[in-house]
């Protein structure tokens, strides 16, 4: 029998993180489910994969920080290999020519090679911040409520908010509204005076998104960051061993056993609408699938614009969609390198951590300051891993991978990236000899992903990994436009699980899992 003679009780589209997870929960809920993959393998953006003969690195993400706990839980993820252990957390290495800074543990818990003033301030400060993104956290952890039509648990789940953040107390309640919509450069100029400590955490604020860090709403980036935890502990990473492959890997068992058809290599070209209700779809290889709900884990704006069509739904939403801000600011590089290298006084500890590339906070405002007008940084900001030290497998003996993301590189680079990819490969590795002194001559083979790559290898428009903006007017109850911010759609029987749904994008399965929940809890409609 093949699947085209099935008739699914859901159909999910698009095979990364968010799209295996959706799957997964709504197998185990009882439902007949099909996954269908446009590429060979499933994983998207958080795949590992060979760049180099005998070289692997993690595709776009690389650094596992807000995988969400109901997500683990619920899927059972540790049975399916996944390990999480504190000792795996990785220090945040803030590089300088005054020396390296380094946060310790969960987000610094430990704060080493600052002043004992600065790690006074810095405790204070980094308190200040858990508590509030505490607060946002319950938010960006399940469904945004229906303003309009509010059913009694959410109001009970607003209310919980609500009361969290009269906890606060008066004062902090106070300068909680004060700063949720600040710039994090203002925030950071008044409590902490470390040039290093307020770079890397401009850099971990602006991280993926079109902003500066004297940007309008730029503190909300280090609220969502620290909204994300690993282990149980806010700010927490780890570099997962055989990289971020490896977390798809688990999620892709509990997928599979749970009862889930998963079909690499079948890009859908189609959602078939009857009478305003999505009732399957149809592949490119032109066969038809039916199904009582269709799920897409891909791009919102690609699901409705170009697989739904713009005539089957309102112009008003279609107009919304069009309007999506998704134009990324990251790109990827990839360095097959004869051994490990060398970052001037960092400690072998240091080397297996994240290493960042952004010495103050006017230091990352300049380098974003030429993506407004459609040029590259020339001295740009960076976050770097050397996976293989963590995981030897990775490359040959003796061997390293360096994995880095690097900002500012806009997708629609004036000129055109075809000539600009080798002239920024240039600038970032002058800025890579600056820190690692006699790197370039170690390096076998580069690879660098501009916005423009990502998006054409991993279909993800705008090469934006959060599928788009996250910025204020393209969060929580407007995400991913206003009115439909719940994981449904127009549409009857379609609905929306990837990174351009609520909370957003990273590595988390929360959208993937927001969407099953509610499809299970409307048993009685789809």
């Amino acid at each position: 029998m093949t699947s085209s003679d099935l008739n699914w009780d859901a159909i999910v589209i698009g095979g990364g993180h968010n799209g295996l997870v959706a799957a997964a929960a709504l197998a185990k809920s009882g439902r007949k489910v099909l996954l269908l993959e446009a590429g060979n393998e499933v994983g998207g953006a958080a795949r590992t994969e060979e760049f180099a003969p005998g070289f692997r690195v993690s595709a776009v993400a690389h650094l596992l920080n807000r995988l969400h706990p109901d997500v683990v839980r619920t899927l059972e993820l540790e049975r399916h290999g996944l390990k999480v252990e504190r000792g795996d957390f990785v220090p945040s290495v803030a590089l300088s020519k005054d020396g390296p800074l380094v946060l310790q543990g969960a987000y610094g818990e430990v704060l080493t090679g600052a002043s004992p003033s600065e790690q006074s301030a810095w405790q204070a400060l980094r308190a200040q911040l858990l508590r509030y993104a505490g607060v946002l956290k319950p938010f960006l952890s399940r469904r945004p409520p229906d303003l309009a039509g509010m059913s009694l648990a959410e109001m009970t789940e607003l209310g919980q908010t609500a009361l969290a953040l009269k906890r606060l107390g008066k004062e902090d309640m106070r300068d909680f509204l004060r700063v949720l919509l600040m710039n994090v450069y203002d925030l950071l100029d008044e409590q902490l005076s470390d040039d290093r400590l307020k770079g890397l955490l401009a850099f971990d604020a602006t991280l993926g998104s079109h902003l500066g860090p004297r940007s309008p709403t730029s503190l909300l980036g280090l609220y969502y960051r620290l909204a994300g935890e690993i282990g149980g502990l806010a700010g927490a990473q780890i570099q997962p061993r055989g990289g971020m492959g490896a977390v798809v890997a688990s999620i892709r068992s509990a997928a599979e056993k749970a009862g889930v058809t998963i079909h690499a290599a079948s890009p859908v070209a189609k959602v078939i609408v009857v009478r305003g209700r999505a009732v399957g779809v149809v592949t490119q290889g032109g066969e038809t699938l039916r199904g009582k709900t269709v799920v897409s884990a891909i791009n919102p704006a690609t699901t409705i614009l170009d697989l739904v069509g713009p005539r089957e739904v309102d112009t008003g939403f279609v107009r919304k969609m069009k309007n999506i801000r998704m134009k990324g600011d990251a790109a990827k590089l990839h360095l097959a390198l004869d051994g490990p290298p060398q970052f001037t006084g960092v400690d072998a500890a240091g080397h297996k951590g994240r290493l960042v590339i952004a010495p103050s906070p006017d230091h990352v405002e300049r380098a974003f300051n030429p993506s407004k007008y459609g040029e590259f940084s020339p001295e740009p900001v960076m976050e770097i891993t050397l996976p293989s030290l963590v995981d030897p497998s990775l490359v040959p003996s003796g061997a390293c991978v360096l994995s880095a993301v690097v900002q500012y590189a806009p997708y629609g680079l004036r000129g055109g990236w075809t000539t600009g990819k080798l002239q920024f490969l240039k600038a970032i590795m002058a800025q890579l000899e600056t820190y690692a002194p006699g790197i370039g001559a170690t390096v076998r083979h580069a690879e660098l992903l501009t916005p423009a790559d990502i998006e054409a290898r991993y279909r993800m428009p705008g090469g934006h990994w959060h599928h788009g903006e996250l910025q204020a007017d393209q969060m929580l109850m407007s995400r991913p436009v206003s009115g439909w911010s719940g994981y449904d759609t127009p549409l009857e029987g379609l609905f929306l699980a990837g990174a351009g749904s609520h909370p957003g994008g990273g590595i988390s399965g929360a959208p993937g899992l927001n969407a099953a929940r509610r499809i299970i809890a409307m048993r009685g409609r789809s």
